[in-house]
This record gives structure tokens, sequence and C-alpha cells, in this order.
């Protein structure tokens, strides 16, 4: 669909993209692949050059630390949690230097205040970054612990209005069973929170499922690693597994 000026239209206009540190690695076994995340900053600004888009991104910190591996170093979980935040400050800015450097406008917010290095979040300012084209990267979690980066996508999301999470993976959705270790494993293509409540499908934590699910935000699980599925999606076309109610 094009409208005419030809500039290519989209069915999602605010988005919220979930990013996991793990998926910044690449094929490394620790932090941060050069090309992989080059790669995905390309995807991003092919995304924000649609017209209409807003387009926010919460990162994780998985490729540095994540808190709830602490307890093997002798780290209380809430201490732990504190250290992935800080992890995806650092995944935050390497995120926004390669996105400027590209020449997209940025905006790194932080739910733990540190003036020095990123914005503290305050809702309506990064609603305001959003109308102004500019593309906010949510780093820090929620700045509480015991809470997963999920959930401070489906948080996020929920505060910004989103139109609908982009949950990117390694696989291309929902699958009935871990299909990496399940060759059986079937795909779903649609599927209802309550649903994948029930079934204990932990692509998300079940805390964020159930916060979209009452907030009516609809989640696509999908692979980004396919270059052009981010498009696609954003464009309408089925891809990956739906989760809505």
């Amino acid at each position: 669909m094009q409208i005419e000026n030809n500039i290519p239209t989209a069915k999602y206009k605010r988005i919220l993209l979930k990013l996991s540190g793990e998926a910044l690695m690449g094929k490394q076994d620790f932090g941060i692949s050069p090309d992989t995340i080059m790669e995905y900053c390309l995807q991003v600004r092919d995304i924000v050059k649609l017209d209409g888009v807003e387009l926010a991104i919460v990162i994780g910190g998985g490729n540095i630390f994540r808190g709830m591996d602490a307890g093997e170093l002798g780290i209380d979980r809430a201490s732990g949690d504190y250290m992935g935040m800080l992890a995806t400050v650092m995944n935050g800015v390497a995120l926004q230097n390669t996105l400027e450097k590209l020449g997209l406008y940025t905006r790194l917010v932080s739910a733990i205040e540190m003036q020095k290095i990123a914005e503290s979040y305050i809702r309506r300012r990064a609603v305001r970054h959003l109308e102004k084209g500019r593309v906010v990267i949510f780093c820090a979690g929620t700045g509480h612990p015991y809470f997963t980066t999920d959930t401070a996508a489906a948080l996020r999301a929920v505060e910004i209005n989103a139109d609908v999470i982009l949950k990117a993976t390694r696989v291309d959705g929902i699958y009935t069973a871990d299909p990496e270790k399940d060759l059986t494993a079937k795909r779903y293509e649609t599927i209802t929170f309550t649903e994948v409540i029930q079934k204990e499908l932990n692509v998300m934590d079940m805390t964020a499922f159930t916060l979209c699910k009452e907030n009516n935000i609809p989640i696509i699980v999908f692979d980004m690693n396919k270059i052009g599925n981010l498009r696609r999606i954003v464009q309408g076309e089925y891809i990956g597994t739906l989760v809505s109610e």
C-alpha cells in the first residue's frame, strides 16, 4: 500500500520493538557483534522511513549480564537485577550511537537516573520525542528489581499507547514446544493471551503477557535475523505469531 507521494504506508504507527541483549551477540558468546547491531539498525532505519511510523525500542542486557544468573556468583537477586539494568544502558548507548551514524535522531531514556548518559524517563516527554520523529530507546528496564525487560516493554507500550509490541527473537514465532529441541513442535500463526498464559508458553514472561492482555496491546513474535521481516510486519504482512485477545 502506498500514498500519493510514493512513501509506503504502515499498518502500525506507534511501535514498541523489544530487542533482547542476547540478539546483539550475533554468533559471539558475549558482548555486541558490530555486524549484528548494524544490521538491526539498518532495519530500524528502513521502517522509520515509512509514513507516520513512530518507534520506541526496549533493549535487554543478557549479552552482558542477566540478573537471574546472579545467584551463581553469590549475589542476591535484587543486586543482580540492578547489574542487569546497567547492562541494558550499555547496550542502549551502543544502539543509539549506531542509529545516529545512520542519520536517525534518537533519545536514550533510562528508568534509573543517570544525567550524564541518558534522559530520565518521563512519560509525556518520551511521547513528545516520538511525535517529533525521534527513535526513543528505553533502557534500565522498569527501574525496579524482579521485573524483566519483557515486562518493561509491556509497561512502556501501555504508557506510550503503542499500537503493537514487536518481540524480536531468533525463531520465527511461538511454538507448541522449543523448536530448537523438539523437531515436532508446531508454530502458532495466531494465539490468544489466555491460551499463552494457560499453556505457559514462555517466549515472554507471564507478567508481560497479562499486562498486554489487560490493555489490549497485541504482540507479534518474529525472527528479526531474517532481513526484511521487520518492515513487512509493519506494513501489515502476517509473519511470525500474533498474540491478541
